[in-house]
């Protein structure tokens, strides 16, 4: 399901900045657009990390499910998403509101606390009534401490440099593991699978940011440390071209 993100990543990475945000060739009638909703209630809300942890798991669950397979239900929408711009739309959901969300076609990852439901993309204008009343904005949480970690699993590590909201940093770290399963060889993917796309959310220190970015020659980054980039498109709260989160095989 995942050769056209294989595909274009280099590609994407060597845009000039401007291009990336270039949307003159689309139809906005045709947008397509992955929801994730956050589950993020008014009384302890989830840790910031967790619900980003589960959000990046939540993201590449949907695409490698059963269902995206070719004979499955939602093969044809994943793959006309997966072969245009990748964009997701992370809203947050609390209450009935919450659980009406459950009704439609996703998957949902509980992890360390936190919720989140990763929705089979569709047609940003033919969105259901139940997304269209939920908030984009305000999913503002605290940073937390996580701690180091674990060595067992991919780090998505975030930008330093870059402020991002709890809904904008859930949309990045989702990209940034289904890039990496995208290039991961079989026999990894099939490892990864059996953690059920476990993975750990970082904020890396500048001089680990420097040390990790792929910098002009990706291929080579990620034959020979199995890192990869996520570059945003510049649509909202960062510029465009802008290099939000790095994704980091253990080795």
């Amino acid at each position: 399901m995942l050769e056209p993100l294989a595909a274009r990543y280099a590609t994407w990475l060597g845009l000039p900045a401007q291009s990336t945000v270039d949307t003159s060739d689309e139809d906005p009638a045709t947008v397509r657009a992955m929801p994730l909703i956050l589950r993020i209630e008014r009384q302890d809300p989830a840790p910031r990390t967790a619900l980003l942890e589960a959000a990046a798991t939540a993201s590449l669950a949907v695409c490698l499910a059963p269902e995206a397979q070719p004979e499955g239900e939602w093969h044809d929408e994943i793959r006309l998403w997966l072969d245009n711009r990748i964009r997701k739309v992370s809203r947050r959901a609390r209450g009935a509101h919450w659980d009406a969300v459950g009704e439609l076609p996703g998957i949902t990852v509980s992890h360390q606390g936190a919720e989140v439901r990763a929705l089979v993309p569709g047609l940003v204008a033919e969105s259901p009534k139940v997304l269209s009343r939920l908030q984009i904005s305000g999913s503002e949480l605290p940073d937390d401490t996580p701690g180091p970690p674990p060595d067992d699993r991919p780090v998505l590590w975030l930008n330093p440099d870059v402020e991002m909201t709890v809904g904008k940093a859930a949309a990045q770290v989702g990209h940034a593991t289904m890039i990496g399963a995208a290039l991961l060889p079989p026999a990894d993917l099939a490892r990864w699978a059996g953690q059920d796309y476990a993975c750990a959310v970082r904020t890396a220190t500048p001089a680990d940011w420097a040390t990790l970015h792929p910098g002009p020659d990706p291929a080579t980054a990620w034959r020979e440390r199995r890192v990869a980039a996520v570059r945003d498109a510049g649509f909202t709260e960062v510029a465009p071209g802008t290099v939000t989160v790095l994704f980091s095989w253990p080795h």
